[in-house]
């Protein structure tokens, strides 16, 4: 017999948190993930009233940030700019990544030799 170690989220409701829900999940305040929201760490979806809506993926973002704040001791307005810039480093290392894996498989050119004759 078999068990389901995690539910399958095949209703678009089931992969969505509201706030009360993401709160509790994150360990924040209500307002604390407001102010993330208003200072543009955490991206939610909103429905037509107005209500914000986060994915689970926005409980690693949160634990990201509480960990460069405890980390660095920075304040929420500050972990912005480190995010971004942690982000823009980690697509610039990906890319240089893939063009080193490019250039070492691509074919090498063979040396060219000399048509002039020996000794002429």
């Amino acid at each position: 017999m078999t068990y389901l170690l995690v539910r399958a989220a095949g209703r678009a409701e089931a992969a969505r948190l509201d706030l009360d829900q993401f709160s509790r999940a994150a360990g924040l305040h209500p307002d604390l993930v407001r102010r993330l929201v208003a200072l543009g760490l955490l991206e939610p979806h909103r429905d037509a009233d107005g209500a914000l809506w986060f994915s689970r993926s926005d409980l690693a973002t949160v634990a990201r940030i509480q960990r460069l704040r405890a980390g660095f001791g920075l304040n929420y307005a500050a972990l912005g700019l480190v995010v971004d810039l942690l982000d823009r480093v980690a697509v610039l290392e990906c890319a240089l990544r893939e063009s080193r894996l490019q250039t070492r498989f691509l074919p090498r050119e063979t040396p060219r030799t000399s048509t002039r004759p020996i000794g002429g």
